[in-house]
């Protein structure tokens, strides 16, 4: 699908020099130290990674590669020093905000400053409360369990490399599972988040089990290599063994999930999301928004069928590939995809090779229990030829088994989900530009880790940008009047995900509330509802991002072509968006606007 991409500019990895100009006006008067931010900046990256080693590997940086996070009580401690030691030092720097002269220059030391800044106050922040590591299990053994799979699923060093690596990564996991556990059990832990944190434990198990049995079977892994790795995974699963033994005796809070409070999320939308507005403000926006959507997904389904959308749903799952043309459908669908946009000039379509495989055999059994994702981004410091993109297989599938699996995995499925969101237009083009941009900070910020992105101030364009490409393709025609539906009901889903997201943080809806709206209203199954009001819980202001972001694209363009007038062209705001990097949507904002009020240079 394309030639091999090129490698990041010159200068542009995570520990290179930064290029450009450093001399912007930040808290006011104040201007950005040259050498001073610069310093402070590769401190901070150098910190990021060595703090994160599971970030590392997923991000390209492989200096850590044998290395677990240190979640221990001391670790925790630490960590909170040398993050408050970073702030001071952008500060010295003149890096901890932004005026308008940086913004308007695009100086881009000054702004991964400001952007650093906030991601270790958000970070802080998460540190000094019992929400995220330091109160949250499945984030405990998501880490141990993504710190082995980053080395197996993509070929950035050679396999027996990557083996040794693992065998060290599963050395160090006893010492932090039991480390973490005790920091998580200093206070009563929500229910929902045990038993989640339990069904992660199936996972690392199976990874640990026939996976790694698997996987140290490939040829490039020799014999005594092999069974290191088999004597480490026996340790480790002993030790899997022992946290969930652990973990299911802990003290639990009345409350099966625990919402952040409206403080942390409000800091949250402000530095993650750099989303000026009130929470009222927004909220009361979601709410409009839903109301009209949801009324709108009735009477567009209604116009396709009596049944309504229940009828709608039924003809899109009776749309599914044969069992013959199921892998080619999902690279057919691609090719259909990237013609369209080319052809309508949507976009400078990148050579990002993808395609699209079945789940390895050595992640097979454990994938489903695991935060484990079809579509992972590519590494944006990683040079990898071709990038996979994995499906669930039919291999084995028979009878009604394989029918619900077709069913399931439509023609809709696959191309508003598989391609457009995630494997074409949406994700994998975004994170092409994203590995380019002159923000360092925009080059890696979402890259997908263990549980979450790199750092959350990337979600609002990367998540927006996925569900505006998919807006996108159904304004171009790309979509049968079926799918439009599907889009929309997927429009319903997003808004609902947003108002839970506000509402249950800020005590105004509870947990069984935010249930019953997931199924009354979204239709969703019971059991379906409740995963993901636990998810809510657990990654606040997260679910709002897909909606804040896309909403702030489209107000962006529309704003663009008032200004532009016959001037606009779509294909060069969509690559001047794009150009930017995974940085807020709302920051990308203000320096569009800054470089059109600023006068041409004579």
């Amino acid at each position: 699908m394309g030639e091999s991409s090129a490698a990041p500019v010159a200068g542009s990895g995570p520990l290179g020099q930064m290029h450009g100009d450093v001399t912007g006006d930040l808290h006011g008067n104040a201007s950005v130290d040259m050498v001073g931010g610069i310093d402070a900046l590769e401190s901070f990256c150098e910190s990021y990674y060595r703090l994160r080693p599971v970030n590392a590997t997923f991000t390209g940086v492989h200096a850590y590669d044998h290395c677990l996070p240190d979640w221990s009580a001391a670790g925790v401690e630490r960590m909170v020093t040398e993050l408050r030691a970073l702030r001071e030092r952008l500060a010295d720097a003149g890096c901890s905000a932004l005026g308008g002269d940086t913004l308007a220059a695009r100086e881009w030391a000054g702004i991964d400053g400001a952007l650093a800044d906030s991601f270790l106050e958000i970070q802080l922040a998460e540190l000094a409360g019992r929400h995220f590591q330091r109160g949250n299990p499945s984030l405990v053994i998501g880490e141990a369990v993504f710190a082995v799979v980053a080395l197996m699923i993509r070929d950035f060093a050679p396999l027996a490399q990557r083996a040794r690596m693992a065998c060290e990564r599963l050395r160090a996991l006893p010492l932090f599972l039991a480390s973490a556990l005790a920091v998580v059990a200093e206070a009563p832990v929500p229910g929902a988040w045990v038993e989640k944190a339990l069904k992660e434990c199936d996972g690392i198990r199976a990874l640990l089990s026939v996976g790694l049995d698997h996987w140290r079977a490939l040829d490039g892994i020799p014999g005594d290599l092999g069974a290191s790795l088999r004597h480490e995974g026996d340790v480790a699963l002993g030790a899997v063994d022992a946290f969930a033994t652990g973990l299911a005796s802990l003290s639990r809070d009345a409350s099966p999930v625990r919402s952040c409070g409206a403080g942390l999320l409000a800091l949250l939308v402000r530095r993650g999301h750099w989303c000026e507005r009130s929470l009222d403000d927004v909220l009361a926006e979601v709410r409009t928004e839903f109301g009209r959507e949801r009324t709108r997904l009735d009477e567009m389904a209604l116009a396709i069928d009596a049944r309504g959308l229940t009828g709608v749903q039924e003809r899109l799952a009776a749309a599914h590939p044969t069992p013959e043309r199921y892998y080619a459908r999902f690279e057919e669908t691609w090719t259909d995809c990237h013609a369209m946009a080319t052809s309508l000039d949507l976009v400078t379509w990148p050579h990002a090779p993808i395609r699209y495989v079945a789940i390895p055999a050595f992640t097979r059994m454990a994938a489903p229990a695991l935060y484990y994702l079809f579509y992972r981004s590519p590494a944006p410091y990683d040079d990898i030829a071709m990038h996979d993109y994995v499906v669930s297989p039919i291999d084995g599938l028979e009878g009604d088994a394989l029918e619900r699996h077709l069913r399931a995995w439509n023609d809709s499925v696959i191309k508003l989900n598989h391609v457009v969101h995630h494997g074409a237009l949406g994700h994998h083009v975004q994170n092409w530009y994203a590995r380019r941009a002159p923000s360092r900070i925009g080059q890696m910020a979402a890259t997908d880790c263990a549980s979450r992105i790199g750092m959350f101030l990337g979600g609002t364009m990367a998540e927006g940008w996925a569900c505006y490409a998919t807006d996108l393709m159904d304004e171009a025609g790309f979509l049968t009047p079926e799918e439009r539906v599907s889009e929309q009901h997927s429009r319903v889903r997003m808004l609902a995900r947003a108002l839970v997201d506000l509402e249950f943080h800020t005590g105004v809806r509870t947990f069984d509330e935010s249930v019953a709206l997931y199924v009354s209203e979204v239709g969703m199954s019971a059991a379906a509802a409740h995963a993901e009001v636990v998810k809510n819980s657990m990654f606040p202001a997260t679910a709002l991002m897909y909606w804040l972001g896309t909403s702030q694209i489209h107000a962006l363009r529309r704003a663009r072509e008032v200004a532009l007038g016959d001037a606009f062209s779509l294909r060069a705001f969509h690559d001047e968006l794009l150009s930017f990097g995974s940085i807020p949507v709302a920051l990308v904002s203000k320096l569009m606007a800054k470089l059109m009020a600023t006068p041409p240079s004579r």
